[in-house]
């Protein structure tokens, strides 16, 4: 009874909303009691709200509600574009860029072959592949934080979990156009290959940077919190709803709008990340809530193979690469050693970039193929991110004790 009235009233979807909220904060806050990350239990109370269980968010009204997705993604570019800034990339020095680069090219080529082996589908390897990539820094900083931890291995590890995503963005951006070209099966000639997603990256990035250096200039005497609160808010969302009628990347976009802000003049850079840092959780708990919600239960059995070569493979991919990164830029023992088994974590961006594809091969005129790999995407995501939100902070806390930089 209660799933066929939500469906259509919008009186019951704003009570859903609400109740999903406040019950994702209390679960969150409860997983974090016992040491486990809030998103854990953000998407416990979605698998709860979702069709693998009570039905209270389903295919009917979650159509409605991508706004909050939307929100969310431009929300995560946003926060990316926000660690780029440029004086703190010049001071790490070209070591940390090798590192980020081999340990997200490592665990995204290990994913693709492993998944490629296995089900023989080029568009599908790719997509696992790209998802690979990023790296939750919220769990891994945690650990750092609460051990005190100093030193080289700590240094590094700041430095990568805050750069990796923006890579992990990029090759996404690459590996999704390819996807889509796969599954429409068009003759495609070479130069296009490179030049569609590269012309989509650059235009996604071009977006970013001329908006925002046009908002610098119009709160350029403007002081006042509150208004740089909405305003803030209110180009975010411009951005997000001009990329995506532009048919360009809103995650890119607002990651150059982030990038193009952090590298402003110092009272407005810090000002308006602050502000902004204080208004982002509703979004995120529902979004995480909505994510669960689109976990199908009696699928994940079927998908279980995939998911333990990605958990496998993205495991040993992020190892191999950190360890090679950190023979090549010549890094301390420990980096070499111990980095990998920092950068386990995986959440927001991963399963931010799941539901990208979602919504892309879902809504794109794929075909059947496109619709199952984007539920493929968010399912197999959801799964192994709680499965290494788990995992990813015991194996910090052991990296930070083997490598003899924990203070406490």
């Amino acid at each position: 009874m209660l799933q066929e009235v939500i469906p259509k009233d919008p009186n019951f979807i704003a009570m859903a909303i609400g109740a999903a909220l406040l019950l994702g904060w209390i679960a969150g806050l409860a997983c974090r009691k016992i040491k486990i990350p809030m998103v854990v239990g953000w998407l416990i109370v979605g698998i709860i709200f979702g069709k693998s269980l009570f039905a209270v968010f389903n295919d009917t009204n979650l159509e409605g509600l991508v706004i909050f997705t939307y929100l969310a993604l431009a929300v995560i570019g946003f926060d990316i574009g926000g660690e780029m800034a440029f004086r703190k990339i010049r001071a790490l020095g070209k070591s940390i860029l090798w590192i980020s680069l081999l340990e997200t090219l490592g665990a995204s080529i290990s994913v693709t072959i492993a998944v490629y082996l296995y089900t023989r589908k080029l568009y599908v390897a790719l997509v696992f592949g790209a998802l690979a990539a990023a790296t939750a820094p919220a769990a891994t900083v945690d650990v750092l934080r609460e051990y005190q931890a100093s030193g080289p291995l700590t240094t590094t590890t700041f430095a990568v979990v805050g750069i990796d995503d923006a890579y992990a963005v990029i090759i996404y951006s690459f590996s999704i156009f390819f996807a889509k070209m796969l599954l429409t099966q068009k003759d495609v000639k070479a130069v296009e290959i490179f030049f569609k997603p590269t012309l989509e990256i650059l235009g996604s990035m071009a977006l970013g940077v001329a908006v925002g250096a046009l908002f610098l200039f119009m709160i350029r005497n403007y002081t006042a919190r509150r208004g740089l609160l909405v305003m803030t808010w209110g180009v975010i969302v411009f951005v997000t709803g001009l990329a995506n009628l532009l048919g360009l990347s809103l995650i890119l976009a607002n990651m150059a709008l982030g990038m193009t802000i952090v590298n402003s003049p110092k009272w407005k850079r810090d000002d308006l990340f602050e502000i902004m840092r204080g208004t982002t959780q509703p979004v995120f708990v529902i979004f995480f809530v909505l994510v669960g919600a689109q976990l199908d239960a009696a699928k994940l059995a079927s998908l279980g193979v995939i998911g333990l070569l990605y958990i496998v493979f993205r495991s040993g991919g992020k190892m191999s690469g950190a360890y090679l990164g950190g023979v090549v830029s010549q890094s301390p023992e420990p980096v070499r050693k111990y980095l990998g088994l920092c950068l386990m974590s995986q959440a927001g961006v991963a399963i931010g970039l799941a539901t990208q594809t979602m919504i892309t091969l879902g809504r794109g005129g794929f075909g059947p193929a496109g619709v199952e790999l984007g539920t493929m995407a968010i399912s197999v995501i959801a799964a192994t991110s709680l499965v290494f939100q788990l995992v990813g902070p015991p194996l910090t806390r052991y990296a930070v004790f083997k490598s003899g930089e924990a203070n406490v």
